[in-house]
Order: structure tokens, then C-alpha cells, then sequence
């Protein structure tokens, strides 16, 4: 959905502030908007044709996720992770997910598989042709319905709420091509282990799955580091 297209759709009310929300969300997660960035509500407002009362409310909505952070003078900034906090924040990840990945009950159904089969073409798809949009959109639905066969709810939505919170921090891997590879052969294993009965094998591959991308932004945050330090 094009932001002219996201103005139209705006009603009075809080599903407005959603769709900005996810419209700046997916900002985030394809790099548009880097760590750090400033989100003026003015220009936003001017961005979305809306109110700043409606921009006001999408923002709070991401920084009630934990993507954005609102500083001492009140402006909004896309979240900087540091390198301890991206160590942490992956700790927990991979925690949940390997018990999420423990729990699901091997062999599954091959009607099943079948399914994951399909998001993961979708998912293929997407990589092949460079749409980091798409991208995005059908690797977290993978996970969440691989997740999904743990029978636990509330775990997944814990899954869940951290794979939301490291949008910023994954968004720097969806353009890296050998970062793309190594994803699709993951997603390969995965869906071979699920047909059989090796569950830790299983979770390792969805620890190992998670690795990459917290790689990837911790070079980048001591890159910046020793640019800063060159100067």
C-alpha cells in the first residue's frame, strides 16, 4: 500500500494510527529509515495527509513495541540498539525459540509441511525478485507458523513480540545476498527436520537461523564506532 493509497484508507479513529504505524514499520525493516532517524510528526503528517494526533498515536504505538524511542525533549527516534543490547535482546530470542522449537511434535502432519512449503516458495519468490518488502512479509509468517506448531500460544506471541522488537536490527540483512542464501537453506532444513523426529536438531537450526542478522548489526554499530573514532 502506496502512502496515497494508506491517506485514502485512513478512518477518524485508531486504525488509522495502524496502518501508519506498519507503514513506518516496514520503513524500518527495509532500511528506508536507519537507526537513529529522527520521525518528525510534522513531516509525517504531511507524508500521510492525516492529523499529527493520528501520527502521534502510530508512533506510540511502535515505541510500545520497542522499535522507536521517544527522548527527553519529546522527539522520536528510530531505535539504536547497543551491542549489549543486541546480545541480550538475542539471548532471549534464542531461548524462546528453541523451546518453542522443542515442543512442537515431530513428525508433523505432511498437510502441514505442505503449507510451510507454500509460504516458503512465496518466500523464495520474493528473494529472487530483490523485493525486500515481500521479503519480510513471508519470512515472519514462516517463522510464525513453524512456531505455531508449538501448541503454546502464549509462548509463540513471545516469539513473537521479540522477532517485532528486532525489526530495526534485522532490516540491515535483507539486502545482503549471502545472508539471503544461507536464510533459504534454513528454511530448507527446517522444513526437512519437521518431517522427522530429530526435535534438537530442529531447535539448533532455528538458534542457528537467528545469528546472522544480530552478526550483521553488530559489525555495523563497531564500524560506526571506529569511523567515529577516526574522525
Amino acid at each position: 500500500m502506496n502512502e496515497t493509497t494508506l491517506a485514502q484508507s485512513l478512518p477518524s479513529g485508531d486504525p488509522g494510527a495502524e496502518l501508519i504505524a506498519r507503514a513506518l514499520e516496514r520503513d524500518i525493516v527495509l532500511g528506508r529509515l536507519k537507526p537513529g532517524a529522527k520521525l518528525r510528526e510534522e513531516e509525517l503528517a504531511e507524508r500521510f495527509s492525516v492529523s499529527r494526533h493520528h501520527v502521534r498515536e502510530g508512533l506510540a504505538r511502535l515505541e510500545r513495541v520497542g522499535i522507536v524511542v521517544k527522548e527527553r525533549n519529546r522527539s522520536v527516534r528510530v531505535r539504536r540498539f547497543s551491542v549489549d543490547e543486541v546480545r541480550q535482546i538475542y539471548d532471549v530470542r534464542e531461548i524462546l525459540q528453541r523451546q518453542a522449537a522443542l515442543r512442537i511434535v515431530l513428525p508433523v502432519a505432511e498437510i502441514t509441511i505442505d503449507r510451510l512449503r507454500t509460504i516458503n516458495a512465496e518466500y523464495q519468490a520474493a528473494v529472487e525478485a530483490d523485493d525486500l518488502q515481500l521479503i519480510h512479509e513471508t519470512n515472519d509468517l514462516f517463522h510464525t507458523e513453524l512456531f505455531r506448531l508449538c501448541g503454546n500460544d502464549l509462548l509463540l506471541q513471545l516469539v513473537k513480540n521479540y522477532m517485532d522488537l528486532t525489526y530495526a536490527i534485522r532490516g540491515q540483512a535483507f539486502g545482503d545476498p549471502e545472508h539471503l542464501e544461507t536464510s533459504r537453506r534454513h528454511h530448507r532444513i527446517m522444513l526437512e527436520l519437521l518431517a522427522g523426529s530429530d526435535s534438537w536438531a530442529l531447535s539448533q537450526i532455528c538458534v542457528d537461523h537467528i545469528q546472522p542478522t544480530k552478526a550483521l548489526y553488530i559489525a555495523m554499530l563497531k564500524a560506526q564506532a571506529d569511523d567515529a573514532n577516526n574522525l
